[in-house]
């Protein structure tokens, strides 16, 4: 089975879609409500070159779009009574070569805010999806992904520490899934210790079993002892050379130099 990646609004565009082409990967990515999408090719007329695009698709222009593909309602866990249509073969005028399979989700009991957006417009690009009326939902997915990369950014201090190499750095990061998956693991044994401005929780998040960790270290204990007394430190060994830490040049980005005006002949 192929891997399958999920992308926002900002990289539904023919640029991203040709400079990942090769990359055996399907993809799912939201579309943002304003493009203006070309549709199959039509038959060759006998003269001059063959057609490329087909007729306009408006997202803000119904009267542009054909009968779609697909059309049905359902009742999502998520996002509750929705209405769905689904378009083939509709591709960015500037990529022809990546055709997409694009779904019109319209959330029936949404008010229509920001955050709570009342048409959501999704795009397959790859292989047949495994679902074929089903694919946009892993699209929910992402922001699970999302509140995970936050979460480990500022609870788990993931870009905080300044390494000297890059090995260094991808062991680091290596410890980002293992120290998450011992939080939710110890979520049955920890204890709500909330700040004075928070609320109590009776289902600990990983944030708030992090708050009290300390209680179950100490319930656990550690199977080392407590080092010995050696006295003073031997210090650095005389004759023995200091390796200095690599150091790299700044690169800066220069202004442009200014052009001189035209003066009037």
């Amino acid at each position: 089975m192929r891997a399958i990646s999920l992308w926002d609004a900002e990289y539904g565009c023919a640029p991203f879609l040709l400079a990942t082409a090769d990359i055996l990967s399907d993809k799912v990515i939201r579309l943002r409500p304003n493009l203006n999408l070309a549709g199959p090719p039509g038959p060759y007329k006998g003269r001059g070159r063959h057609p490329v695009h087909g007729d306009k698709f408006k997202f803000k222009d119904p009267n542009t779009w054909r009968e779609p593909d697909h059309r049905f309602e359902m009742e999502d866990p998520d996002l509750g009574k929705i209405k769905v249509k689904i378009w083939k073969d509709l591709h960015f005028r500037k990529a022809a070569k990546c055709p997409m399979i694009v779904a019109r989700v319209e959330r029936l009991e949404s008010k229509g805010t920001r955050r709570l957006p009342k048409v959501i417009w999704l795009a397959w690009i790859g292989a047949e999806p495994p679902e074929p009326l089903t694919w946009w939902q892993r699209y929910m997915r992402r922001y699970t992904v999302d509140h995970w990369y936050r979460f480990a950014k500022q609870r788990l201090y993931w870009t905080m520490p300044m390494f000297s190499t890059p090995e260094q750095g991808e062991r680091w990061s290596d410890l980002m899934p293992l120290i998450t998956w011992q939080l939710w693991l110890a979520r049955p044994l920890g204890i709500d210790k909330p700040r004075p401005w928070q609320k109590k929780q009776t289902e600990l998040t990983p944030g708030r079993v992090c708050q009290g960790i300390s209680d179950i270290f100490a319930e656990i204990g550690t199977p080392t002892r407590m080092p010995k007394p050696r006295g003073n430190a031997p210090g650095w060994q005389k004759g023995m050379q200091r390796a200095r830490r690599s150091r790299f040049d700044v690169v800066k980005r220069h202004a442009s130099p200014a052009t001189n005006p035209v003066s009037a002949a």
